[in-house]
């Protein structure tokens, strides 16, 4: 009998070890004083296992409201290990220690401990997976599934609010958080960003003209009409130098070429058009890579349905995601002196203050 028992409670803890998500990252888990850091996964619908990061005050009972992490684009990790630079990483550190407050991450497919490959993983399997971790959220007891701030940063700034798909889930949305975020289609976001890369690539004003010429035909050829690059390029060899990746036809930033195209597809304009909680846009004042004018619709969309609700913050000398820049050159390098710590200071505070409202 107490073999048997024995056996049975082998399999039990073997089962769960199986389960576990293997570590790939060869740095610590994160710890904090005073803080709970759980390490656990979600499954996406395509199988894929992704790894989540969840803190907690240590020692707090009752049910406390959640920071859910919509990330960027590059297939950088959100773990912030104890002596990260990184300063989105600096960030979830002090959101990790924000008093009466949970923060909860999740890795995209193929980055960090995460399984797939994120070079080839396209938008909408990567949505899928930020829609799988947020309804996981149901799973904790300790978080109150009710107060939940969408923190949205690079393209999960304008991608947040598409996350909780049903009313119910929208619902339980109490605010969003936008930095260095989108709302305009993909295609006059790629018209904007190319127009400030050859300017600060030194191209002189002229040349910068002509380039966006070209610069029109090839994303209209490709992501109005929907037409394959490699056609584009064949046809019009001219095109070819303005594409930022060189000879790589088949990615752009990283991602494969789907991504975007499903980018492209997207109506957030729609989606923040409904948005009616408090919502707090950060847009750096030296972030090249989004502009300021959607970051000032969003605000704009989100007031016509409650006036007030939203607020609009350019930060000075703040670049894309937090980092700090004296001028536009070092912006392009991207040369940071750090954290910019009056955006991150900003982000507190708001939370503070809506933990504070009734």
């Amino acid at each position: 009998m107490q073999r048997g028992l024995f056996a049975l409670l082998f399999l039990i803890v073997a089962c769960a070890f199986a389960a576990d998500l293997p570590r790939k990252i060869q740095t610590p888990h994160e710890s904090y004083p005073n803080v709970d850091v759980i390490y656990d996964s979600v499954t996406t619908p395509y199988g894929e296992r992704l790894r989540t990061i969840i803190t907690k005050p240590r020692g707090v009972k009752g049910r406390l409201p959640v920071v859910f992490v919509a990330g960027w684009l590059s297939c950088d990790s959100v773990e912030a290990p104890e002596k990260t630079g990184d300063e989105t990483g600096l960030l979830f550190r002090q959101l990790a220690q924000l008093p009466g407050c949970c923060l909860f991450r999740v890795d995209k497919p193929g980055v960090g401990d995460s399984e797939g490959n994120c070079a080839e993983n396209d938008f909408d399997s990567e949505l899928a997976g930020y829609r799988a971790a947020f309804r996981a959220l149901k799973n904790y007891e300790f978080i109150d599934t009710d107060r939940i701030y969408l923190l949205g940063i690079s393209n999960g700034g304008g991608f947040a609010p598409i996350i909780p798909e049903t009313s119910a889930e929208q619902g339980q949305v109490r605010g969003f958080i936008v930095v260095g975020g989108w709302v305009k289609t993909w295609f006059e976001h790629m018209m904007e960003i190319e127009r400030r890369r050859f300017a600060l690539t030194g191209k002189p004003p002229a040349e910068v003209t002509e380039r966006m010429k070209g610069a029109a035909t090839l994303y209209h050829e490709w992501l109005i009409k929907k037409r394959k690059l490699t056609d584009i390029l064949r046809e019009n060899a001219a095109l070819d130098d303005l594409w930022p990746e060189g000879k790589d036809h088949n990615h752009l930033y990283g991602r494969p070429l789907a991504f975007y195209e499903q980018l492209q597809n997207l109506n957030l304009a729609a989606a923040w058009s409904k948005v009616k909680v408090p919502t707090l846009v950060l847009h750096g004042q030296y972030d090249w890579i989004m502009s300021r004018g959607d970051h000032e619709l969003i605000a704009q969309y989100v007031n016509a349905n409650n006036p007030g609700a939203a607020r609009f913050v350019e930060v000075p000398e703040m670049g894309h995601t937090l980092q700090s820049y004296s001028n536009w050159a070092n912006a392009f390098a991207g040369k940071s002196s750090g954290l910019n710590r009056e955006g991150a200071k900003l982000i507190i505070d708001w939370l503070k203050n809506q933990q504070r409202a009734p």
